[in-house]
């Protein structure tokens, strides 16, 4: 056994090209409250404060990241609701493959940045709805 502990995701960090753009979809559209950035930082970033002290940060570059699977996710009360905000702003939703348990689905930031909206219906439980085996 390690001596560390991890205790949960403190921030992730995702590439933009727009500030204009990311900061109306992340605060017009996703409803994130923009924090300053520290001080000590000498270029161009957004934080996002989540709750518990968690953040998403933006960093600006000159192109976006490649299209991937990869992907935060930000987790909501009621996934229903959600699909219909997204719907009503004329966001682009992708469903995808099921988990036991949870109503989930895929937005995209203007980047094409890939954010997981997901409910939890019931806690995952390995023993219950994990594989057989791990890969």
């Amino acid at each position: 056994m390690s001596g560390i502990r991890f205790t949960h995701i403190d921030h992730c960090s995702v590439i933009i090209t727009d500030l204009a753009a990311a900061r109306e979809f992340y605060v017009g559209v996703l409803g994130l409250t923009e924090v300053p950035k520290p001080k000590t930082f000498d270029f161009v970033a957004l934080w996002f404060q989540l709750e518990d002290g968690q953040t998403i940060h933006l960093l600006q570059k000159p192109q976006a990241d490649s299209r991937s699977p990869r992907h935060f996710a930000l987790r909501v009360p009621d996934v229903v609701a959600a699909r219909e905000h997204f719907r009503a702003r004329g966001v682009p939703i992708q469903e995808t493959g099921p988990i036991p348990h949870c109503d989930r689905f895929f937005v995209f930031d203007p980047d094409g940045n890939r954010i997981e909206i997901i409910q939890w219906l019931e806690p995952y439980d390995p023993a219950a709805s994990g594989a057989a085996k791990l890969d």
